[in-house]
């Protein structure tokens, strides 16, 4: 019999199929039986942080899933939001919720079918975390933000260390005029043995 979708599957996935199927079998109970069950509130974290260091659009959602990033922004008063994810059946959940003004499949280690500086800044909340997207992602972010244009994104803090994330941070400093990180909780409550996990909220301004 096949387990559930779970938080301990996701963070064991291994390739990008891996996700697909995941989150195809997830999608419909995705913001039920994970985002309101385990207390989940990053998104939040990362849409105040984006709007609170003068973050603009059009802004582009990497790795939106259901659109709770997405609900987030428009929450605070940013309704010029794209999203773009691996699984399309997370973004047709995301679709039905109205807060994106385009959504696209993509695979952001493959690189994204987007126009240099195509976006004023973009947005992840739970996509640079275990067995989902590493530091290597981080150039193709850039790519597609503008000059001057701001990046805010979660990183789970055991990932972060486990991965090279400092010293790819370290590397894009000649393009950047600032990066920043602030630790954050992942949940409020509920979350059980994941209780106590936690991210960097991760700014980047680009030069």
């Amino acid at each position: 019999m096949t387990k559930p979708p779970s938080l301990d599957g996701a963070y064991n996935l291994k390739t990008p199929q891996d996700s697909i199927d995941l989150y195809a079998e997830w999608a419909n109970t995705y913001d039920t039986d994970f985002a309101d069950d385990h207390g989940y509130v990053l998104h939040a974290h990362v849409a105040r942080a984006y709007v609170n260091a003068g973050g603009y659009q059009p802004v582009l959602d990497m790795g939106a899933g259901t659109g709770l990033c997405g609900q987030a922004l428009r929450d605070r008063g940013l309704d010029a939001v794209d999203a773009t994810d691996i699984s399309a059946d997370m973004l047709k959940v995301a679709e039905a919720k109205g807060v994106y003004q385009t959504l696209f499949v993509g695979d952001i280690l493959a690189g994204l079918d987007v126009a240099d500086g195509a976006y004023a800044g973009a947005v992840s909340s739970g996509t640079f975390t275990h067995g989902h997207v590493g530091p290597e992602a981080l150039d193709e972010l850039l790519r597609v933000v503008r000059s001057g244009g701001v990046i805010c994104i979660s990183i789970n803090t055991e990932h972060f260390a486990a991965h090279g994330f400092e010293a790819k941070l370290a590397g894009l400093e000649p393009m950047c005029r600032e990066i920043s990180k602030v630790e954050v909780p992942i949940y409020k409550d509920g979350a059980g043995e994941h209780a106590s996990d936690t991210a960097f909220v991760t700014l980047i301004r680009k030069a």
